[in-house]
Order: C-alpha cells, then sequence, then structure tokens
C-alpha cells in the first residue's frame, strides 16, 4: 500500500494546531520588537548532515501560511538523497515573517525526513532480497500519514494505514472473542470474511501450529510474531507460498539480511517512525537586497 500525494487538508490543521501553540494569540513578540516591520531577508534551508529529502511541501505550507506573499523555491526534488551542507530550499518575504515560520517549518521538514532517512537504511538492507519492509501504526498522533508518506519517500512501503483498511486477528482479539483454543483462528477469520468480505485479513501467529491453522483458515497474510530465524524459514516451509508472510517483532536493522534470505514476503518495523532522529537542518537568513 503507498500513500499517495499529501493531504493538506490533514496537513493544515496540523500547522494550524503548531502554529498556534508557538504564537500564543500574541505572536512572535522578539521578531516584531526587534525587527523592522518592512524589512525584507531571503533565507536557504540547509541539511547538516546526510539525509533524505521529504516534508519540502509542507515547509513551503507553513511560510505561506504565515505570510501569503513569500516566495518558495526548492532546491532539490522530493525524496532526493541530499549530501550534508546541501541547501534544500530557499524562502523570501518578510523578515519577520519568516522568522515566525522558521521553527514551526523546520519542525515538520526535520521529522519527516529523518523518517525518510531512516526508511532508507532498512530498505536498502534488503535491496538484494525480495523482501519489503513495512512501516507500522506506531506514528506520532495526528501526522500518521505524513510519516507514511515520508517511510515511502525513503524507499519502504506501507502496511495498512489504520484499524479500517485491513482486519489485523492478534491473540487479544481471539481471546477476548473467546475463540482461543482449537480452530480458534479459522473461526476468527470466517467471522471477520463474514462482516466485512472487502477486505483483506491477516492473523498473528505466535507458533508454527498457529501458522498452520492461518493457512488452514485462508488468511491473506500472516504475521510471524517475534520468531527466530529458525521458525521463520519452517513457516516459509509451512505455507508453501499460499499466504503472504510478514515477520515482526525484535526486528533490528543487523537481522535483515538474513532476515532477506528466508523467503518471507515483509518485514515490519516500528522503527521507521516511533523512535527516529529527527535530521539536522538550519534556516540560515540574511537581508534582502529586494
Amino acid at each position: 500500500m503507498k500513500i499517495g500525494n499529501i493531504d493538506f487538508e490533514r496537513v493544515n490543521v496540523l500547522i494550524d494546531l503548531a502554529l498556534t501553540e508557538d504564537l500564543g494569540g500574541v505572536g512572535d513578540t522578539t521578531s516584531k520588537s526587534v525587527i523592522p516591520e518592512n524589512t525584507k531577508a531571503v533565507a536557504v534551508l540547509r541539511c547538516k548532515e546526510d539525509l533524505v529529502c521529504a516534508g519540502l511541501p509542507v515547509a513551503e505550507h507553513v511560510f505561506k501560511k504565515v505570510s501569503p506573499d513569500a516566495k518558495w523555491t526548492p532546491l532539490v526534488e522530493e525524496g532526493a538523497f541530499c549530501k550534508a551542507f546541501t541547501p534544500l530550499a530557499e524562502v523570501s518575504g518578510r523578515a519577520q515573517d519568516l522568522l515566525t515560520a522558521e521553527r514551526t517549518a523546520l519542525n515538520f521538514l526535520q521529522r519527516l525526513c529523518g523518517v525518510a532517512t531512516s526508511s532508507k537504511k532498512y530498505a536498502d538492507a534488503l535491496k538484494d532480497s525480495a523482501t519489503e519492509v513495512l512501516d507500522t501504526r506506531k506514528t506520532t498522533p495526528g501526522w500518521r500519514n505524513l510519516e507514511k508518506y515520508a517511510v515511502n519517500l525513503g524507499g519502504a512501503t506501507n502496511h495498512r494505514i489504520g484499524l479500517y483498511d485491513r482486519i489485523m486477528i492478534k491473540d487479544n482479539h481471539r481471546e477476548l472473542a473467546g475463540l482461543e483454543g482449537e480452530k480458534g483462528i479459522v473461526r476468527s477469520v470466517a467471522r471477520a470474511r463474514e462482516m466485512y468480505p472487502s477486505l483483506e485479513v491477516e492473523v498473528e501467529a505466535d507458533t508454527l501450529e498457529e501458522v498452520a491453522e492461518a493457512i488452514e483458515a485462508k488468511a491473506d497474510y500472516i504475521l510471524l510474531d517475534n520468531m527466530t530465524n529458525g521458525e521463520m524459514s519452517e513457516a516459509v516451509k509451512i505455507n508453501k507460498g499460499r499466504c503472504k508472510l510478514e515477520a515482526s517483532g525484535g526486528i533490528t536493522i543487523r537481522r535483515l539480511p538474513g532476515i532477506g534470505k528466508i523467503g518471507v514476503d515483509f518485514v515490519s518495523v516500528g522503527a521507521l517512525t516511533h523512535s527516529v532522529k529527527a535530521s539536522d537542518i538550519s534556516m540560515e537568513i540574511k537581508l534582502s537586497d529586494v
């Protein structure tokens, strides 16, 4: 599944919230008091480390939300790999406005570049195999579509977007539904298909016995939860290509090349979004002659 263009209806809500908490209904008191109102400036957003660029359109929206007359010029393409000190974009306009928008724009850009850069590292670790890296729902609240967009730019793939677009039956679901025990997975899948016939069904399996039952239930996907490489290899043999297999739990970037040789279809990694380091990007500003 791929996230396409940025949903700016959602993003504008996030931008409004970010600017509101920064300006507090009063405004940028420092810039207002120190910088003459009609002073013009030009600023360059520059990365200070290697990164995959993601979020330039969002940063542009921040600047133009503060100053509709600001002129924005991207200097690299979205998804481009940029070496340290590459200028990413230039923006010009009223100096007060550029300084007011600076931190909010950089917060969005640094976070999304961090996600894209991390995703590239994980995807590159599996570049010699057919196994794809998936993200998860372990995202910043409200930022899911943006972060999954950045995952795509880094070369990884999106898992389900939310609770609404795929059935995923875990042990807790079977326990609370009274479906634990013999043929519980078969009955869970049957119930899910009856209520949501258009949705794909994924089943979490903790053991090879559960893998076999998920295959019997004709699940579309089986999540191999916290399995060793040996157990995953056995699951591939049992499955014989009937269901898509997803490895999850305890996945580190060092394990990926080995897992890629096993033959699972996907590896899902929460670390793509839940513990990413923001990329280091700065804004350099100077007076404009225009």
